[in-house]
């Protein structure tokens, strides 16, 4: 493996180092990626990122904090991404609008799971409003860990998607 990297499930692995978690999140979700970070940056599993917002304000706007995130996956290969805000629906409309990024709103343990599995998502959105801390990071370490099942059919899905990302097309 002359990359440095592991493509044996979606995410691509880093050998001997941490993934890198990239998080990002408006005021509504301010609270909480503060515990999540707290969260996943204890012991030696992840390196995260910090994409804002970097204290609360209410009047704050969750685009240019989902895009910075949504631009670091993308330029960081084996990578993910958390964006979190009241209902988490904007944040991944946000994050998805980054080439390449293929965002997930996780409301339960199997939309978190199968975003990962059918659909590689690379990015979790995440609404503060809707769920507890406790079951917020369930979903979150449920996302992580959930590799891509690299199935044929769902590996077919993503690439009609990246086929119309690039060409604006149907192929």
């Amino acid at each position: 493996m002359g990359s440095g990297y592991d493509t044996r499930c979606g995410t691509r692995m880093r050998h001997n180092r941490r993934m890198r978690i990239h998080v990002a999140a408006d005021h509504a979700g301010y609270e909480l990626k503060v515990a999540l970070i707290e969260h996943l940056s204890a012991g030696e599993r992840f390196d995260i990122v910090d994409h804002g917002a970097f204290a609360y304000d209410d009047q704050d706007d969750y685009p240019p904090f989902c895009l910075a995130a949504g631009e670091a996956v993308v330029a960081d290969p084996g990578s993910l991404g958390v964006v979190i805000g009241g209902s988490g629906n904007g944040e991944a409309i946000a994050a998805n609008k980054v080439p390449g990024v293929r965002a997930a709103l996780a409301w339960n343990l199997d939309t978190a799971r199968l975003g990962r599995a059918h659909n590689d998502a690379n990015v979790v959105a995440i609404g503060a409003r809707q769920h507890s801390v406790d079951e917020a990071t369930e979903l979150v370490e449920a996302f992580l860990a959930e590799p891509f099942s690299g199935d044929g059919r769902h590996q077919r899905r993503i690439d009609l998607l990246t086929a119309y990302e690039e060409s604006r097309g149907i192929a």
